[in-house]
C-alpha cells in the first residue's frame, strides 16, 4: 500500500475500477498519512467512520458496474464549502464547531462523481489570506519547509496535495487563493471562469469574486474534477451560469502548433525575483518547443489591480460578514448588557484581525460621502482591466507569466505588514477582476529549493484550452512528478 498516496486521481481512478485496489483500502491509507503527518496543519477536521461509509458505498457502486468518474477517490475540502458531515468553520473562531444542515454544491456534485471526502482543510479565517496564517486554528506550513508558508487561502488544500495526504482538493479562488498556494506548494490548482461553478454552501467572502476550483497534482486530474464540479445551479446560485458541464479533458493532448502565448511586460519588471523570473523563462521556453509562439502584449492596469480588489472585496465582505451577530448561529459573547453590546462584543471575539480590518475598509468605502470617491471608482477600473484582457486576447489565445514575484516566504515574515502580503497579489488580482479562468503549474525552484509556478490565463470559457496546454507541458516535464522529502 505504500505507493498509493503517490498515484495522481486518474491513475487512483483507474486502479479501482479494475478493482485492483479497494475504495476503503485507499481510504484507509490516506487517513493513516493525515495522522502522521498532523504537523503540517493541512487538516482542521477528520471523521475516519464517515470517510470509511462513504468509501464502503463506493465500492457497491464499483461492484455493480458503475463507471462514475472519480468512484472511490479520496479528495478533501477546503474549509470554505460547507458539509453535513463535517464541521465548517471558514478557519473562523466565529464558526467553531459549527454544522452546516446541508451540502455546499461544489460538494455534492463530486459526491454524485463518486470522490470520498476524508475531511476539511485549513485556510485563512474567511478566506482572507495569502499565507495561511490568518486560520483561527494554526497555521499551514510548506511541506518543502516547514518553516515557509504554503500560501494562502487555500493553503491546507495545497499541502494536503503535495504532500500526498489527498489526491486532490477543491479550493477556491477570489483573488489567487488557488493559483498562489498552488505555485508555492508545486503542485497544479485552476480557477475556472467566474460564475463556471455554483458557490451555493460556499462561505461568501467577496460574492462578485469567489470562485471554486481543483487543486491536485496533475492538468489531466484537475480537468477529471473540474468537469464534475461545474454545471448551472438555477435554483440555488443566480450567479452560476447557464452554460451546460463540459468534459474538460476531452482535448488533453491535443497539439498546440501554432498557440500565441501573451508575455505581459507587466509581470516581468523589477519586482520579480531572479529565481522565479529564469524558473518562467525557461517553461516559456519549452512551450515554444511544443510548437507555442510568445507574443508580446501589455496589460497597463496590472498595478492598479491591488487597489480596486482591496475595495470591492472589502467591500463585499463587509456585506457578507454582516450575517455573523451571535444571533441566529455561530459564536456569541456570554457577557453582555444590551443587544448592540452583544453584537460588539460577539464580533470583536469572533473575528480575528485581517477579518476585522477589511471589514473596516469595507464599511468606509461604501459609506456616505466615500462610496462615490472609491467604490464606484474601483469598478469602473475593474471594468478597464477587463478590457485590457479584451484587448489583449485580440492578440493571443493564451496569456502567461509569474504566479508571485517571489517564492513562499518564512511563516511570520509578513504577518505584521498587510500591504507587503497584499503586493504578493499582483500577478493573479487581475484575472480574477476580470473573471477570467486562470491556474498555476509548477515550472521548477527557486531560492531554498521552493516550487516556483507558471500562471496561464485564458479568455472567458477557455479552460480545456488551458488544460490541455498545462498538460503537454507536464508530458514534457516532470516538475508537477517530484515530491518534498521525508513525505
Amino acid at each position: 500500500m505504500s505507493s498509493v498516496h503517490d498515484l495522481t486521481v486518474a491513475q487512483l481512478a483507474a486502479r479501482l475500477r479494475a478493482r485492483e485496489l479497494s475504495a476503503v483500502e485507499a481510504a484507509t491509507h490516506f487517513l493513516g498519512r493525515i495522522e502522521q503527518h498532523a504537523g503540517l496543519g493541512a487538516f482542521l477536521a477528520t471523521d475516519p467512520e464517515v470517510t470509511l461509509a462513504q468509501a464502503r458505498a463506493a465500492d457497491q457502486r464499483l461492484a455493480a458496474g458503475d463507471t462514475a468518474p472519480l468512484l472511490g477517490v479520496p479528495i478533501a475540502h477546503k474549509d470554505i464549502f460547507v458539509t453535513r458531515d463535517f464541521p465548517s468553520t471558514a478557519g473562523s473562531k466565529m464558526l467553531a464547531g459549527y454544522r452546516s444542515p446541508f451540502d455546499a454544491t461544489v460538494v455534492t456534485r463530486l459526491a454524485q462523481a463518486g470522490a470520498v471526502t476524508l475531511g476539511k482543510l485549513n485556510c485563512d479565517e474567511f478566506a482572507m489570506g495569502s499565507a495561511n496564517e490568518n486560520s483561527a486554528f494554526g497555521v499551514a506550513r510548506n511541506p518543502w519547509d516547514r518553516s515557509r508558508i504554503p500560501g494562502g487561502s487555500s493553503g491546507g488544500s495545497a499541502v494536503a496535495v503535495a504532500a500526498r495526504l489527498a489526491a486532490a482538493a477543491t479550493g477556491t479562488d477570489t483573488g489567487g487563493s488557488i493559483r498562489q498556494p498552488a505555485s508555492f506548494c508545486g503542485i497544479t490548482g485552476i480557477k475556472p471562469t467566474y460564475g463556471r461553478a455554483s458557490r451555493y454552501g460556499m462561505i461568501a467572502y467577496a460574492s462578485s469574486l469567489d470562485q471554486a476550483g481543483p487543486m491536485a497534482r496533475t492538468a489531466q486530474d484537475c480537468a477529471l474534477l473540474l468537469s464534475a464540479m461545474c454545471g448551472p445551479d438555477p435554483d440555488r446560485d443566480s450567479t452560476c451560469l447557464d452554460r451546460p458541464a463540459e468534459d474538460f479533458a476531452r482535448t488533453l493532448g491535443d497539439s498546440v502548433e501554432g498557440l500565441r502565448i501573451g508575455v505581459p511586460r507587466e509581470f516581468f519588471g523589477e519586482g520579480v525575483a531572479a529565481d522565479v523570473r529564469e524558473a518562467i523563462d525557461s517553461a516559456l521556453a519549452e512551450l515554444c518547443k511544443l510548437g507555442a509562439s510568445l507574443v508580446d502584449i501589455s496589460l497597463p492596469r496590472t498595478e492598479l489591480a491591488i487597489p480596486v480588489y482591496y475595495i470591492i472585496a472589502p467591500a463585499e465582505a463587509s456585506s457578507n460578514l454582516s450575517r455573523f451577530d451571535g444571533v441566529k448561529f455561530g459564536h456569541r459573547a456570554k457577557d453582555y448588557a444590551d443587544l448592540l453590546d452583544m453584537y460588539k462584543k460577539t464580533r470583536a471575539e469572533g473575528f480575528g484581525d485581517e477579518v476585522k480590518r477589511r471589514i473596516m475598509i469595507g464599511t468606509y468605502v461604501l459609506s456616505h460621502g466615500y462610496y462615490d470617491a472609491y467604490y464606484l471608482q474601483a469598478q469602473k477600473i475593474r471594468r478597464m482591466i477587463a478590457d485590457d484582457f479584451r484587448q489583449a486576447f485580440t492578440q493571443c489565445d493564451v496569456i502567461a507569466g509569474p504566479v508571485a514575484p517571489t517564492v513562499a516566504w518564512a511563516l511570520g515574515d509578513k504577518a505584521d505588514d498587510p500591504v507587503a502580503n497584499y503586493l504578493a497579489d499582483i500577478f493573479t488580482l487581475p484575472a480574477s477582476l476580470a473573471g477570467l479562468p486562470g491556474m498555476s503549474i509548477p515550472c521548477g525552484f527557486g531560492a531554498g529549493s521552493l516550487p516556483v509556478g507558471l500562471q496561464l490565463i485564458g479568455n472567458y470559457f477557455g479552460e480545456a484550452k488551458l488544460l490541455n496546454l498545462a498538460h503537454r507541458y507536464q508530458q514534457a516535464t516532470d516538475f508537477h512528478t517530484r515530491a518534498p522529502q521525508g513525505l
